[in-house]
């Protein structure tokens, strides 16, 4: 695969959708943003929803926090919603996409963990069983695993059926 690299990340960071570029990895870059906004959406499948509770667990910039927070909304991953009319107040809350958005998430955080001193990172634990989960990336036409497997990125009206 060949990207350029530059346009990819000055796409990704300024939500622009007006690019001919047609890579999904810089379109899903677009949709999320940044660390600041996959932060938010990881403290959003934890429960969080206001942003008081955003600011304080992240430790981020008011105005750092409302803009991405809007971006998010603006691309389908949150959704704000009011919970008090006087004064007003939001709350934002993963819709669909976001749900979608939290594998992407944790197959990040195991990769992190495998790295130097991961050892020390949290762990994912299943809700229901509090067992460990041990995420996999798998192709679900041919059950195999991605990992190291070559892939090519080509043409959607390219891909055999």
């Amino acid at each position: 695969m060949h990207f350029n690299t530059l346009s990819h990340y000055r796409f990704a960071m300024d939500f622009k959708e007006e690019s001919n570029d047609l890579c999904p990895v810089a379109s899903g870059l677009a949709h999320v943003g940044d660390a600041w906004s996959m932060l938010i959406l990881r403290d959003a499948s934890q429960g969080l929803s206001r942003f008081d509770q955003f600011r304080t667990n992240l430790n981020i910039a008011p105005n750092i926090l409302t803009r991405r927070l809007a971006a998010l909304v603006e691309h389908g991953l949150l959704e704000r919603r009011r919970y008090c009319e006087r004064p007003p107040r939001d709350e934002y809350v993963l819709t669909e996409a976001g749900r979608e958005f939290l594998p992407i998430l944790v197959l990040l955080g195991d990769w992190a963990r495998r790295r130097p001193a991961g050892d020390r990172l949290n762990r994912f634990v299943d809700a229901e069983t509090g067992q460990e989960i041990r995420p996999i990336l798998m192709d679900a036409n041919t059950g195999a695993d991605l990992v190291g497997r070559p892939l090519n990125l080509v043409a959607p009206d390219s891909v055999k059926g």
